[in-house]
């Protein structure tokens, strides 16, 4: 048992976020619980955190360094991506794979998404006379979608082996039946497997 909470005592920040997005989504409510993945509870933590990231350094770059709008806008953008798959490869999907292949992914992903979601369906929207702010919002949620979907079955796509590891997961003693007072060698509490096999 003293095992069981040293492993507990020793979990790092991104297990602890883990537990804590496992932990929340198995409390939603009305059956919610069977169709949000904990990833994209995490995913929308990460990303709403990487979002205020991008609204400060645009106004701090645009309003206290006087940057261009265009500058300002592309920096904080890009810094705030960078942010976002830094923390959902390390935290939320945590990927042990080659970070240079998900790099390329993910810049390729971030392109279709600007291109299709912030221009295409933003821009096109406001075109046909739906207010800019609300085209953005529209835009913004399809864009959510969009970036979950590609980070969870692409860019951070667990190969065969991640599968394979994930699935061996802790050992489970559960199945193994404990040794009480009644055995003869006093092993309390050991598994009965293991008293066996010790005479």
């Amino acid at each position: 048992m003293a095992d069981v909470h040293d492993a507990v005592r020793g979990k790092g920040f991104a297990d602890r976020f883990a537990d804590f997005c496992a932990a929340v989504v198995r409390r939603l409510p009305f059956g919610l619980s069977r169709l949000v993945a904990p990833s994209f509870l995490g995913f929308a933590l990460i990303n709403g955190f990487t979002f205020g990231v991008d609204l400060i350094l645009l106004t701090l770059l645009r309003g206290r360094l006087g940057l261009p709008v265009w500058l300002a806008i592309t920096l904080a953008y890009a810094t705030a991506f960078g942010l976002s798959f830094v923390l959902n490869r390390s935290m939320n999907f945590r990927s042990h794979a080659p970070v240079g292949r998900q790099a390329v992914l993910y810049v390729i992903a971030i392109v279709i998404n600007y291109v299709a979601f912030l221009l295409g369906v933003g821009a096109g929207l406001a075109a046909l006379g739906v207010d800019y702010r609300l085209s953005r919002l529209i835009a913004g949620a399809c864009e959510g979608v969009f970036m979950y979907a590609v980070m969870r079955w692409v860019v951070f796509a667990k190969s065969g082996s991640e599968l394979e590891v994930e699935a061996a997961g802790e050992p489970d003693f559960a199945h193994v039946r404990a040794s009480g007072v009644e055995d003869a060698d006093g092993s309390v509490g050991r598994p009965a497997r293991a008293a066996e096999e010790a005479q």
